[in-house]
C-alpha cells in the first residue's frame, strides 16, 4: 500500500502544485488533495485561527482539517522563505509549519523542508534530498524526482503564459482562452483570485459578462521586472513584486481597459501594494480601477452588483 501525502488546496498550491505532485509521485507516494473549498472548510479554519490571522491562512487551516479527516499518512507543509534572489515571501509562509501544528489538533506528521533560494540555496537542495530519502534512500531517485518536479513546473507555467489561469489548469477542465469584447486585468495573489469559493467565482463571472481576463501569471518574468523597474525602490515581497510589476506593465502598454485588484482583508503587504498600484493608475486617469477586498463575510450579491456596474462603465467609456 502506497504512502499517502496530503497537500492542502490553498496558499502555494496555486503556484507550485504540479512540481510537488511530480516530486512525490516520482518517489512512489500517492498524493491526496484536500477537497475544493466549501463553507464547512472555511468555517473550520476560522474556528481554529486566532483573530488576527489573514483570510488565506484561515482557509489553509481548514484544508488541513480536511486532509486530517481523510486519514493521510503525511501532510506536506514547507517553510518557504524565498524563491528568488533578494526577495522574500510574506512572514506567514515562514511560520506556516508552526501555525499548522499549534492551531490544528491531531494532525498527522508534517513533512517540512525550508525553501530559501536567496540565502541558503545549497541547504535547500540538501533538505529536498533528505525529504526524498524519507520515501527512497537512493540518491538517484531524489535526482529523478527533482527533475520531474522541474519539468512539471515548466509545463505548468508554459500553459499559464498561453492565457490560462492557475484554476483553469489545475482544475483539469481543459478550458481555453476566451476572447471577450474588452480586456480587463485581475490582479491579486493567486490563492485569492483562483479559489472559486473565496473569490466568489470572480473570474468566471467576468468571463460570463464577455470580458477577456488577464492576470500576472500570464506575463513573462521580463515583463514583470520591466514594470516593477518604474519604482524608485524595489519591493522585496515576491508576490508584491509580481502584483506591482504586472500592474505597471499593463499601465505602460495600455493593453487593458480596466483593472480589478483583489486583496484579502488583514493582509499587510496587500494594503501597501494595492494602494501603490491605485495611485499610479489615478495619476494617468486613463484606466479605471476596482478594489475588491475579500473576507469570510463577503457576500456574492454585493460583488456581482459591483462587477456589473464596473463592466457597464467600461463599455460606456469604450463607446464614447
Amino acid at each position: 500500500m502506497k504512502i499517502t501525502v496530503g497537500i492542502p488546496r490553498a496558499l502555494l498550491y496555486y503556484h507550485y502544485y504540479p512540481a510537488w505532485e511530480a516530486f512525490f509521485r516520482s518517489l512512489g507516494a500517492e498524493v491526496v488533495l484536500s477537497d475544493e473549498t466549501t463553507k464547512a472548510i472555511l468555517d473550520a479554519g476560522v474556528h481554529l485561527a486566532v483573530d488576527e490571522t489573514c483570510l488565506p491562512v484561515k482557509l489553509y487551516l481548514g484544508h488541513l482539517v480536511n486532509l486530517r479527516d481523510k486519514g493521510v499518512d503525511y501532510i506536506f507543509a514547507p517553510r518557504v522563505v524565498s524563491v528568488e534572489e533578494r526577495k522574500y515571501l510574506c512572514p506567514k509562509f515562514l511560520g506556516l509549519p508552526e501555525i499548522a501544528r499549534f492551531c490544528v489538533p491531531d494532525l498527522p506528521e508534517l513533512l517540512t523542508v525550508e525553501i530559501n533560494v536567496h540565502q541558503q540555496y545549497r541547504r535547500t537542495i540538501s533538505g529536498l534530498y533528505q525529504l526524498a530519502a524519507r520515501f527512497d534512500r537512493r540518491p538517484w531517485k531524489a535526482r529523478l524526482a527533482l527533475r520531474a518536479a522541474e519539468r512539471a513546473q515548466e509545463c505548468y507555467e508554459k500553459r499559464l503564459k498561453e492565457g490560462l489561469t492557475p484554476y483553469d489548469v489545475l482544475s483539469g477542465k481543459g478550458l481555453v482562452k476566451k476572447h471577450g469584447s474588452m480586456k480587463v486585468a485581475v490582479l491579486g495573489h493567486a490563492y485569492n483570485v483562483n479559489d472559486p469559493f473565496i473569490s466568489l467565482g470572480i473570474i468566471e463571472k467576468l468571463r460570463a459578462m464577455g470580458v477577456e481576463i488577464v492576470t500576472s501569471e500570464m506575463l513573462r518574468s521580463e515583463e514583470i521586472n520591466t514594470g516593477a523597474d518604474k519604482l524608485e525602490k524595489g519591493i522585496f515581497w515576491t508576490f508584491g513584486h509580481l502584483l506591482m510589476g504586472a500592474g505597471l506593465h499593463f499601465l505602460q502598454q495600455q493593453e487593458i481597459v480596466g483593472l480589478i485588484l483583489v486583496a484579502a482583508f488583514g493582509c499587510g503587504p496587500d494594503s501597501l501594494t494595492c494602494e501603490l498600484v491605485e495611485r499610479f493608475y489615478k495619476r494617468r486617469r486613463s484606466i479605471p480601477v476596482l478594489l475588491v477586498t475579500l473576507d469570510e463575510h463577503t457576500g456574492e450579491a454585493g460583488l456581482v452588483t459591483r462587477l456589473e456596474a464596473f463592466v457597464d462603465m467600461l463599455r460606456w467609456r469604450k463607446a464614447v
